[in-house]
């Protein structure tokens, strides 16, 4: 009896052990429906210190000198920061955004409050010893479908309404393009990096030819044939799928919200000029409603113009001169 039991737990010791091999084989991700593809690659210590010596022309080889800080409840704090880690006595944050955030310096500020908060926590801050805190760099990945450069910069002093002279307060977010095509050096040196900007770019065509599950399937199984994230999409095959899916439902979300606001913005356009009660005034009203709610929803300026010439019936010339005169 006791012999059975022996080999009995041998038997479950031996599976016990096999199930923690996949595990730990496996990329580790956060199974929640917030993850994203970009954050479930880069929780990865390996590929995230891949991705830091790329971004820095480091040689750093080893993951565990990377120390992730990223806080825990800051989603729920509404602070939410993909990556934040340590190394070399730096603090970095990455996040990954599909939609363009002109907010960016001011969430940051809030978070790494809270991130020194947290470092310094139990040190007294009333004593004549300086407490030293890591030095902090804010970066953005940007992979959505609306047209950038390759980099672009933004500061919270942008945000200040009366700014007079050089800000007390200052903090600085550096966007970067991870589109196929984009910051080609950058990808080149970060391989995982580049292979992501390639799956993005394929789920995006198929689902536009196929539809979002079909499309999505089709995409995960070309890469999977082209060595494109390969070991990664075979060995979290569903949730990536199904993160892919939920992100690309989230940014025709947030498309559609755009839309509906600059239609609120038409309307609210439409009814201030109707208080006039003269053609002139209702085109005045429509036009400044027009530019104030598509600015406010980041549209560029060619896209407002050619709004303009459809809503007001004007040549492309004139809707130039009414967003110069609303400037």
């Amino acid at each position: 009896m006791a012999k059975r039991k022996t080999k009995r737990n041998q038997r479950l010791s031996t599976n016990q052990l096999k199930k923690k091999q996949l595990k730990t084989n496996g990329l580790k991700a956060n199974r929640k429906y917030k993850d994203t593809i970009f954050r479930m690659l880069f929780s990865d210590k390996v590929n995230l210190l891949s991705l830091y010596n790329a971004m820095n022309g480091t040689a750093y080889s080893d993951p565990e000198q990377l120390q992730i800080v990223t806080l825990k409840n800051a989603v729920y704090m509404g602070m939410k920061n993909d990556l934040a880690f340590i190394i070399d006595t730096n603090l970095f944050l990455y996040e990954h955004q599909s939609t363009y955030n002109p907010n960016m310096p001011m969430r940051d500020l809030f978070y790494i409050a809270s991130e020194y908060q947290k470092l310094v926590d139990g040190k007294s801050l009333y004593s004549s010893t300086l407490q030293k805190v890591p030095a902090p760099k804010f970066l953005v990945f940007y992979n959505g479908t609306k047209e950038m450069e390759d980099s672009r910069t933004e500061y919270l002093s942008e945000a200040f309404e009366s700014l007079i002279g050089e800000p007390d307060l200052e903090l600085k977010v550096t966007t970067l393009n991870i589109n196929k095509g984009h910051n080609r050096e950058l990808m080149e040196q970060c391989k995982v990096l580049g292979e992501y900007a390639q799956y993005v770019d394929r789920v995006r065509e198929y689902v536009g030819k196929m539809g979002l599950d079909a499309g999505v399937s089709r995409a995960v199984n070309e890469c999977i044939r082209d060595g494109i994230l390969a070991e990664f999409l075979q060995q979290n095959r569903a949730e990536a799928e199904k993160v892919s899916i939920f992100e690309y439902n989230k940014e025709e979300e947030e498309r559609k919200l755009r839309e509906a606001e600059y239609e609120g913005g038409w309307e609210a356009g439409k009814q201030a000029g109707m208080k006039f009660g003269m053609d002139a005034g209702m085109k005045a009203g429509m036009k400044a409603g027009m530019i104030q709610m598509a600015r406010e929803i980041q549209l560029e300026e060619d896209e407002i113009i050619k709004i303009l010439c459809a809503r007001l019936d004007v040549d492309e010339k004139t809707a130039k001169k009414m967003l110069e005169e609303q400037e």
